[in-house]
């Protein structure tokens, strides 16, 4: 097995949380080097590292296979572009980039470069979505009539990271936390027909947007995805409802906690929730009705990295393909327009 040489783009939360950990401790990947444009974050945690100073020396090393662009949203498309016309496979933090034709863009030209790109939805691999996509999948719940995700968080002060704080385009919630949860709602139901979104800035002195609330039109049903940041008791995170029951479940993965804590993920009990977070699955079966908790599905992030050896390795399907990460935007793009218009807007 030759492992593959992968470097990161940065050695921020996202460089030292969610991805070095993973590629450290896969076998079927190298962590070569990082770049950092003044300091040695990440040689003092990973002294074989290579450290580099400019996307240009990062890039003129022939040993790098797979770049992480992990830079702030704007930079996104600048950033990939370099790394794709390097001849270098490419993983994108979400998301994928600031506006639907840079997205289209990158796909076509890493097609002609035959290299590989995808985008770092992992929230695909979280125990608590998991668990939904499996009660969705079985068709225990029935037709499904309406779904409605939230993903909120209590923090009123504007963030120390001053690139989320001016306004531009990929900026702001519906970009960060909207990113997961609209990319779990196109895992499970596919693009809906139609769009409408009310999107607000509530926090004091803010400039970009931390509250949406957005609606997805199905032939059949309704999707509602919603975010604040303003919610201190936490609602539950998903709530599905269907012709013979309901499903309600907390946001409850433990991989993020874990990893901020420095905890290994390659344990045997990794991305396990507690058991008090059990969903809770309300049907009626032939008459009968029937309401009991539901364990959840372990959560798991090394399963984006495993599919991703495997395509490149093996040229199997990707875990995330960039036209799905494309549709993440199209939805985000059209929910920007819904709420300037106030309309209703066709996908």
């Amino acid at each position: 097995m030759k492992s593959i040489s992968t470097a990161l783009c940065s050695f921020g939360m996202s460089g030292r949380v969610f991805h070095a950990p993973f590629i450290e401790v896969n076998p079927k990947f190298k962590l070569h080097g990082v770049l950092e444009r003044t300091r040695n974050l990440a040689q003092a945690k990973y002294p074989n590292v290579l450290t580099y100073r400019s996307l240009e020396e990062l890039l003129e090393d022939r040993h790098v296979e797979l770049v992480i662009v992990n830079t702030p949203n704007i930079t996104h498309y600048e950033f990939a572009k370099k790394v794709i016309l390097a001849g270098k496979h490419v993983i994108i933090e979400k998301p994928f980039t600031a506006v639907e034709h840079e997205a289209q863009e990158l796909i076509d030209l890493a097609e002609k470069h035959s290299v590989k790109l995808s985008v770092y939805h992992n929230r695909r691999w979280d125990s608590d979505f998991k668990t939904i996509k499996n009660i969705v999948s079985t068709g225990v719940l029935g037709d499904i009539i309406e779904a409605e995700f939230h993903y909120d968080r209590f923090y009123p002060n504007l963030s120390d990271k001053k690139h989320k704080e001016i306004p531009s385009e990929g900026v702001g919630n519906i970009y960060d936390l909207g990113s997961h949860i609209i990319d779990q709602a196109l895992c499970l139901f596919g693009m809906p027909e139609r769009v409408f979104a009310i999107i607000d800035t509530l926090r004091k002195d803010s400039k970009v947007d931390d509250y949406f609330d957005i609606t997805l039109f199905y032939p059949s049903h309704y999707v509602s995805l919603k975010s604040s940041y303003f919610v201190r008791e936490p609602m539950p995170a998903y709530v599905v409802h269907g012709t013979k029951g309901s499903f309600i479940k907390s946001r409850s993965d433990i991989q993020e906690h874990d990893l901020q804590k420095n905890i290994s993920p390659n344990g045997k009990n990794w991305g396990i929730e507690p058991d008090s977070e059990k969903g809770v699955l309300h049907i009626v079966d032939n008459g009968e009705s029937k309401k009991v908790d539901i364990n959840s599905e372990q959560g798991n992030y090394m399963a984006y990295y495993d599919g991703i050896y495997e395509a490149i390795r093996n040229d199997a399907t990707l875990p995330v393909s960039g036209l799905e990460a494309m549709n993440v935007i199209k939805i985000i793009q059209a929910s920007i327009r819904s709420h300037l218009d106030k309309r209703i807007v066709n996908i």
